[in-house]
């Protein structure tokens, strides 16, 4: 009788030298050289035999079946050729042995399947089966309980997300970081979109340019839509707060979601076009979009008339530049102004950081505080001074206080970078307005005209506004020169 031998790991099988595919190999083959069976075929692959699906299987099954004579199967052992009692596979195989086809051996089990099988056989071998089938249902439940007491402590069991890395802390261990450019790709990519000012095309095109990463839209997507970033981690479609520095504040994460579900609700044919204007501009007589459109090598911006003709006039987006561009313009202030502002600011700033590091440390104490409460619970659970129940209602308790906590931290920081930010951005900003709104790009334009107009709208031909405070202040100033020195009674300017 010629044989096949089949040799098979799993994953979590790998280190198991005694079990690896080389030594199941020689004994496969000693076994059947000493019988005087020459072998035809050798199998060897890395598959689960815990699964409904396995490929490298079927095909070693395709080879059995298509033999015209009688062959002896070598398994290691049972477990080696399934550890599912309900595998279809395995009762070809067995019912092909009892009708005297082939011959199944399993050699270090000692176990042989064929036409002469005894009840006592029989039952063995359904009992090595269940016994394997037991095993592997033993393992996945210790991975869950492994799984699940990870994620009560705040550990993410998987790959994470574009971002962060995994770095080895010793032989068998590693741990989740924050991957500094990756983070700084996603922040950014939360901030820009979040000025609403960028479709998913614009966003692409942004990080693309400034950081040489191409991303497509269902990566973005994804990327936008993950609370990993802000310290939630969804597992099995339940959340847990991980134990991993934030990337983003929740208060960003939320708003660019609130952005995103906006996107979704109006979605039009222009969503993608480069269109400075696009979306910024309404009819003054109807409210009604104002929409762009190219003829002859020109974009038009007009009204779409939808509720009725009314004798909308069709402005060029040189027109509409010029407009907008004139406003920019006389967004100015005075040097001497601008000194007495910086002045004004530094105190303000002085007094706002003191009052901030009181604050931070405050909430730092009582982060500290209740981590601390957390890892005593830990250990009175494990000394068995309260019972599992208890633990979770008090553990879920703790992980809400330092989500809070955490939340708090967030914006205290983001307060403070936005203080920054703003002041810093006014400053450089309304002297330079104009310039920056002539050479900037379309959505670094948009974000700009943003940032200073509200309500924009077309009537007849000339583009309405408002200003955003403050440079609704300082546009009236300018209009009303009231950045002009005043004189005192000798009529000598003063300040």
């Amino acid at each position: 009788m010629k044989a096949i031998i089949t040799s098979r790991v799993s994953t979590e099988e790998q280190k198991d030298a005694g079990n690896s595919l080389p030594a199941q190999t020689a004994r496969l083959r000693k076994y059947f050289q000493n019988k005087g069976y020459p072998i035809i075929k050798e199998f060897s692959f890395d598959e689960s035999a815990y699964k409904n699906k396995r490929d490298d299987f079927d095909g070693i099954l395709d080879f059995i079946l298509s033999q015209k004579e009688k062959i002896a199967i070598g398994f290691d052992k049972v477990d080696r050729l399934s550890r599912n009692i309900f595998d279809k596979r395995v009762s070809i195989l067995y019912e092909k042995a009892l009708r005297d086809e082939i011959e199944i051996h399993f050699v270090s089990d000692g176990q042989v399947i064929n036409s002469q099988l005894s009840a006592v056989e029989k039952f063995n071998f359904s009992i090595s089966l269940g016994l394997a089938k037991y095993y592997s249902d033993a393992i996945s439940d210790n991975v869950k309980r492994a799984q699940e007491q990870m994620l009560r402590m705040g550990t993410y069991p998987a790959r994470p997300p574009y971002g962060y890395k995994r770095e080895p802390i010793n032989k068998d261990k590693t741990e989740i970081v924050i991957d500094e450019f990756a983070s700084r790709v996603v922040q950014k990519a939360y901030e820009w979109y979040a000025t609403g000012s960028f479709s998913m095309d614009l966003l692409r095109t942004k990080i693309k340019n400034e950081y040489s990463v191409e991303w497509s839209h269902g990566w973005i997507d994804k990327i936008l839509k993950n609370a990993f970033y802000y310290g939630i981690m969804t597992w099995k479609n339940k959340q847990y707060k991980h134990k991993y520095p934030a990337i983003i504040a929740k208060t960003l994460y939320d708003q660019v979601q609130q952005i995103k579900a906006g996107f979704n609700k109006k979605k039009t044919r222009y969503a993608g076009k480069p269109y400075p204007y696009r979306g910024l501009l309404r009819c003054g007589h109807c409210g009604l979009a104002v929409t762009p459109e190219k003829h002859k090598g020109h974009v038009y911006y007009h009204c779409t008339q939808y509720n009725g003709k009314h004798g909308a006039e069709w402005l060029r987006e040189e027109n509409i530049t010029e407009q907008i561009g004139s406003i920019f313009k006389r967004l100015q202030i005075p040097d001497w102004v601008l000194e007495q502002v910086v002045v004004n600011l530094n105190n303000v700033h002085q007094d706002k950081m003191d009052f901030q590091n009181k604050q931070y440390d405050k909430l730092t104490a009582e982060h500290k505080s209740v981590t601390k409460m957390m890892d005593n619970l830990y250990l009175d659970k494990l000394k068995g001074r309260i019972t599992d129940d208890e633990y979770d209602k008090f553990y879920q308790s703790f992980r809400e206080q330092i989500a809070g906590l955490d939340s708090q931290l967030g914006m205290l920081q983001e307060a403070e970078d936005n203080y920054y930010i703003s002041s810093k951005y006014l400053l450089e900003l309304v002297n330079r307005a104009y310039d920056l709104f002539k050479s900037s790009e379309v959505e670094e334009k948009r974000q700009l005209i943003k940032l200073v107009l509200s309500n924009l709208r077309v009537e007849g031909k000339t583009v309405r506004y408002e200003a955003i405070k403050p440079f609704d202040t300082i546009l009236n100033h300018t209009d009303n020169q009231l950045w002009l020195p005043r004189v005192d009674s000798n009529r000598q300017p003063c300040r």
